[in-house]
């Protein structure tokens, strides 16, 4: 057999049996020969998924340096290497080093997701080989091998079905679709969707019902589940928007700093006409000022508390940076089964000739009600309506259990299930019904019949598709007894439940003389009575409806991806608050369309229906390319390859695969819609802590810049040292900027739209307050230690002031950070118990930097009068007013605009 066969035919769904079997020169009775099957395998090698190449640990681990803010810490590093305060030099490098090990391992556990869908493949298959049947490991299937399908099986590859009998197989972690897929075996059109393609069997579902015989087509990397291996493999990671910006306004403090260092450095030796080694040390002084090496470690610790966060509402952030991403995301692609949905098929509807009835309820509980305008029905005045139930319940080969965690299942067929419920829930007797003899489900003849024995005849029982049943039926029961069957006002009901993207069955009995005891498909051609219909459907989740709301408030827009049919996903999106009910797009629509006309459907609709992998890859990257910060959620192994691609992918804990979660960003440990908005929130407050953190930090950097250029310009002595800088920039990084992570969300932040990824992480207004308080801090340093030392004061005195002036400010400038424009003074102003305890510490440190000996040795400093002490907290009462005083000029201007 050619080796390229695949690479030329791959649409065996559109052949018949016959022509693949002849193809692929198999023989359905007989498989293939031991010697064939040998030469076949060492042809196409072995059914499993390739293996990545993958670099050494140590590359993958030096990567997660290459990262401008990781350089700044290093040149931070080489600088107090540089001036021999080694312990310093220590500490950063032990930020950079803790950095990276944070994201090497987050990585290793991405690199997981292909390692899992290879563990997906089945171990064992039933084959057929020189004409016996036989077991062999899954791996030694090879292209043209007969495979035997049972109950439980998982299909070990992708197969052309051969024989179906009451074949059914569950395929939504792979298509999407909610109930299992039954199975045919003729041939069907070229344009099939994948979702569609019934008389195929594809590896990694699972068989729910019925048997079945297939031949192999595909194997390992060429089979769906190993495209979707190879999608993910090719998927690029993406950046997010926070390291982005930080990256960016790594590069611009970098520039900045070297440029501003190098042109004082020139003025002062030409113009100041300083020693040039003292000026080194002073240019020195002056970077190490101006560097933040403390915002990388901030960044991280305030992504990890935001981490903690979320995970106390049940959202696990596997990647530190996507706790920030959430913030600013603008759409959110939702699968509909299991996620929107409760993947828990459910009666909705009665309908028998003499009414309609409602069902309360959902999944597979049995806690609910039927009723009829909304009042508990009473049984005993409606027994067509209990004939009705109680023939679901006869018609039935599945069962309800409970598992570990007291939640409900289904054994069997999730629509059986959905009527079992239906019967448990409804007040009838429960009482066990002999069955004397069943003919099982059928897709040919599309209905179930059961046989049992009443007190002067017996019944059959049939369950059915309704326009099978309609066909049958020659008269109809209601109240008034048998009569006529009216098949137009029944055809009416069908297409309003399916309006409504119910799905149905039908249910009709046949009398019966009591010397039958055995039936056959013959035994049910006339004198069928029909009972009435019940429409059934994945359910929404409630939460997820009041999330999507609470979604919409926030600007964020959701987008349902199914695999699930197009009528059904406008319905339930409608219902859910997605879409208006009618616009729709399907996967045969996305697959004509250009790249561009594809970014316009991407945003122009809300519900993509009967969507393969492909076609989810596809909308995330066209909702990129317009610049949309884009989250997936799903549960499926189809959901995976989007889940990578997205800006945030979002994995159901309870019912994902291991793949899904592996290959997403965010793991929901409740499989709650609702929790992703718990997680948005929490991102946009840990963006907006973020901001005030930065706004905090800058000014410390600014305020010591400001005093060094000014004493080189000025000709004067260094107001602080090189390791006095250090200590000045640590204490206000790493211990009172921390209060800041903790602070509540800002009021009207899920009010307000998603921010545009473009926004830079500092906009005009925050530069200029940056500036503001810089200028204002180092300015009213600079003129207080220039009154001290005309005053005489000692340098050693004037550098310990100046040293507690600026972080003195800085603390009183923290309850200024508290709220960017707010006022300080507000009722949440206690709430953050963190600013008060860091404040206490900072205190605590700046005395013993002033009084222990041993810190007056290492850092320079003199113990200070209580005189001393008056210029640190006056000037630091006077920053915390004057930048109170901006910032009510700042809302007074914001109002104005607002009336504009």
């Amino acid at each position: 057999m050619r080796k390229d066969y695949i690479h030329t035919k791959r649409e065996w769904y559109s052949a018949e049996s016959a022509d693949v079997i002849d193809s692929l020169e198999s023989d359905i009775a007989a498989g293939l020969s031991d010697s064939e099957a040998t030469q076949r395998l060492q042809q196409f090698g072995e059914n499993v998924l390739p293996d990545k190449k993958r670099e050494s640990k140590l590359i993958r681990f030096l990567k997660h340096f290459n990262d401008i803010l990781i350089y700044v810490l290093f040149v931070a590093a080489i600088v107090t290497a540089v001036l021999g305060h080694y312990v310093d030099t220590a500490v950063i490098l032990l930020v950079a080093i803790v950095n990276a090990s944070i994201g090497y391992f987050q990585e290793n556990k991405a690199e997981k997701a292909l390692e899992d869908i290879k563990k997906m493949l089945s171990l064992k298959a039933q084959v057929i080989r020189n004409g016996v049947r036989t077991e062999i490991d899954a791996s030694h299937l090879t292209v043209g091998d007969i495979v035997l399908l049972s109950p439980g099986d998982k299909v070990p590859a992708d197969l052309r079905l051969l024989r179906a009998d009451n074949l059914k197989i569950e395929e939504s972690p792979l298509t999407g679709e909610s109930v299992p897929s039954e199975k045919k075996v003729g041939a069907l059109p070229l344009d099939t969707m994948l979702g569609d393609r019934i008389n195929m069997a594809f590896s990694s579902t699972t068989v729910s019902a019925g048997t079945g015989v297939g031949v192999v087509i595909a194997i390992g990397k060429d089979t769906e589940i190993g495209k979707i291996n190879e999608m993910m493999s090719e998927v690029e990671e993406i950046t997010t928007p926070l390291l982005k910006q930080t990256a960016k306004f790594g590069k611009s403090v970098s520039i900045i700093i070297v440029g501003i260092a190098f042109v004082i450095y020139l003025f002062g030796y030409f113009f100041r006409h300083y020693d040039s080694g003292e000026l080194l040390m002073s240019v020195i002084g002056l970077a190490v000022a101006a560097i933040p090496e403390g915002l990388p470690a901030i960044l991280s610790i305030i992504l990890a508390i935001g981490v903690q966060n979320m995970a106390r509402r049940n959202a696990i952030v596997r990647t530190l940076p996507s706790v920030e991403t959430l913030g600013a995301v603008s759409v959110i692609c939702s699968d509909k089964t299991g996620t929107l949905t409760k993947n828990e098929m459910t009666v909705k509807t009665v309908d028998i000739r003499d009414g309609q009835f409602t069902v309360t309820g959902t999944g597979y509980a049995p806690t609910g009600d039927v009723l009829s305008n909304g009042k508990k029905v009473d049984f005993n005045s409606e027994p067509i309506l209990e004939e009705l139930i109680n023939c679901f319940n006869i018609c039935n080969e599945a069962s309800l259990g409970k598992d570990e965690h007291d939640h409900w299942f289904v054994k069997g067929d999730p629509t059986e299930g959905a009527l079992i419920t239906l019967y448990q829930k409804a007040d009838v007797d429960h009482s066990p019904v002999e069955r004397k003899s069943t003919i099982p489900f059928d897709s040919e003849y599309k209905y179930m019949a059961t046989l049992i024995e009443n007190a002067d005849h017996n019944i059959i029982y049939i369950k059915g598709a309704p326009d099978r049943l309609l066909d049958m039926a020659e008269k109809e029961k209601s109240k008034a007894g048998e009569q006529n069957f009216d098949r137009r006002y029944w055809e009416s009901k069908i297409t309003e439940l399916a309006q409504k993207g119910q799905r149905i069955i039908g249910a009709a009995y046949k009398i019966v003389d009591k010397s039958v005891t055995d039936i056959e498909h013959e035994d049910i051609h006339d004198g069928i009575v029909f009972l009435g219909l019940a429409g059934i459907i994945d359910p929404p989740r409630e939460e997820a409806v009041e999330a999507i709301r609470l979604c919409a408030e926030a600007g964020i827009t959701v987008k349902m991806i199914t695999g699930d049919h197009v009528d059904t996903a406008k319905t339930i999106g409608k219902e859910m608050g997605i879409g208006d009910g009618t616009k729709a797009l399907q996967g045969k629509d996305l697959e004509k369309m250009s790249d561009a006309e594809l970014e316009v459907a991407a945003q122009e609709y809300d519900i993509f229906a009967r969507t393969s992998p492909e076609h989810k890859l596809k909308l995330v990257k066209a909702l990129q390319a317009r610049g949309t910060i884009c989250a997936m959620t799903g549960d499926g192994v189809n959901d995976a390859p989007a889940l990578k691609k997205a800006d945030v992918g979002i994995a159901m804990g309870i019912k994902g695969t291991e793949v899904t979660k592996d290959a997403s960003e965010m793991v929901l440990a409740d499989d709650n819609f609702s929790t992703i908005v718990a997680a948005v929130e929490e991102g946009r407050r840990v963006y907006d802590n973020l901001k005030k953190t930065i706004l905090f930090i800058l000014p410390t950097n600014g305020a010591e810049s400001f005093l060094i250029i000014a004493s080189i310009l000025f000709g004067t002595m260094m107001p602080l040292t090189p390791v006095q800088i250090l200590w000045v920039n640590m204490v206000t990084s790493v211990t009172v900027s921390l209060a800041l992570a903790f602070e509540r969300i800002e009021p009207g932040a899920m009010k307000r739209p998603p921010r545009s990824p473009q926004t830079p992480l500092l906009s005009g207004y925050f530069i200029w307050r940056i500036l503001f308080v810089s200028v204002l801090i180092g300015g009213g340093t600079l003129w207080m230690t220039i009154n001290l030392l005309a005053h005489g004061v000692a340098e050693e005195i004037v550098r310990t002031i100046t040293l507690q002036t600026i972080v003195i400010a800085q603390m009183f400038h923290l309850f200024n950070s508290r709220s960017i424009r707010g006022f300080a003074f507000n009722k949440d102003f206690f709430t953050n118990k963190a600013v008060f305890v860091v404040s206490a510490l900072l205190i605590i440190l700046q005395l013993s930097i002033t009084y222990l000996p041993f810190m007056n040795d290492v850092f320079g400093t003199n113990p200070l009068t209580l005189e001393d002490w008056i210029y640190p907290f006056t000037l630091g009462f006077a920053v915390f007013v004057i930048v109170e005083i901006e910032k009510a000029v700042m809302r007074q201007i914001d109002k104005r605009r607002i009336l504009k």
